[in-house]
Formats: structure tokens, C-alpha cells, sequence
């Protein structure tokens, strides 16, 4: 993924947040049910931290060079 405009990389910011929050949800659903699922559980875990760094990433591309 090679965005590179500030307002694209807003945009992006926003649905990764989302889709990560959405992940938090799922992730806390499916430890209270009673028949854990790890597999799922690992998969979605391992989904929501790629996406962490994913969003750390391109907060970074926002902040202003300070060398400029």
C-alpha cells in the first residue's frame, strides 16, 4: 500500500481504526463464549496486531520531517 497524500492517509487511518476496534469486539466475544475457539482466536489476535503496526506506519508518514 503505497498512499501517499495526507488526506488519503487520513482516510485509510480511519477505516484500519475501525476494522481494529471492530477485532477488539470479536476478540472479546469470542474469549467469553463457552467453546474457545484458539485457532479463531489466534488468527484474529494476530489480524489485530498487524494492523496496530499498520496504523503506527502510516501515523508516522503524517508527522512532518523535522531534518526539512
Amino acid at each position: 500500500m503505497q498512499v501517499q497524500d495526507p488526506n488519503q492517509i487520513a482516510h485509510v487511518l480511519a477505516e484500519l481504526r475501525i476494522e481494529h476496534r471492530d477485532l477488539d469486539i470479536a476478540i472479546e466475544r469470542l474469549v467469553e463464549s463457552i467453546g474457545i475457539d484458539e485457532l479463531a482466536l489466534t488468527r484474529l489476535k494476530k489480524r489485530k496486531l498487524l494492523l496496530k503496526d499498520t496504523i503506527a506506519r502510516l501515523e508516522s508518514k503524517l508527522i512532518p520531517d523535522l531534518d526539512a
